[in-house]
């Protein structure tokens, strides 16, 4: 039997993070009409990776048009009149990211409730700075620039850290008490 709770959230956590990044690379293979593993009721009637990557489009779409842009979007592109196009792959869509911060949330000894509402608001933070980067992107990305900068890279190192951030803040909400005196 594990007697720190430490050791348990450490174990607890990486299962976690594990099974939900696999899980996701798997059901992306399900999900993908290329894939050999393909199944088509998946892909037709519970492809959340999909819906995912659909609002992701179609909140760049809006944020680009409320900037007055001209945009036109499929299935995986943007296309902003007169700036070029942009295809939203399976790392784009953070999912990743949000497998670490599902798994550190669930994974954490605190209240249903908190967990719930923290994980919530957590996730829709992430796609809405993932929106951010892809507008960004969407505007200034250029071959030549893909050479010298790694969006993915930029992205992962902001957003990891504000999820640090975070919960270091949901971490120690409760911990509120007086230092004892010396």
């Amino acid at each position: 039997m594990l007697k720190s709770k430490a050791v348990q959230f450490a174990i607890t956590f990486v299962t976690l993070f594990l099974a939900f990044y696999y899980f996701n690379i798997g059901f992306f293979s399900l999900t993908s009409p290329a894939s050999k593993n393909y199944n088509s009721f998946l892909a037709e009637n519970l492809n959340y990776i999909s819906l995912i990557r659909h609002l992701l489009l179609a909140c760049t779409s809006f944020l680009l048009k409320c900037m007055g842009f001209a945009t036109v979007t499929n299935e995986h592109e943007l296309l902003i009149a007169g700036r070029g196009s942009i295809r939203l792959v399976y790392s784009c869509l953070g999912l990743g990211v949000m497998s670490f911060f599902a798994a550190f949330v669930v994974a954490y000894p605190k209240r249903w409730k908190e967990k719930l509402t923290f994980l919530f608001s957590g996730l829709l933070a992430i796609e809405l700075l993932n929106v951010i980067r892809i507008t960004v992107v969407a505007l200034f990305w250029s071959k030549q620039a893909q050479r010298i900068i790694d969006h993915h890279l930029i992205f992962n190192s902001i957003i990891y850290l504000a999820i640090l951030i975070a919960l270091y803040f949901w971490v120690t909400a409760g911990d509120k008490q007086p230092h004892a005196k010396n």
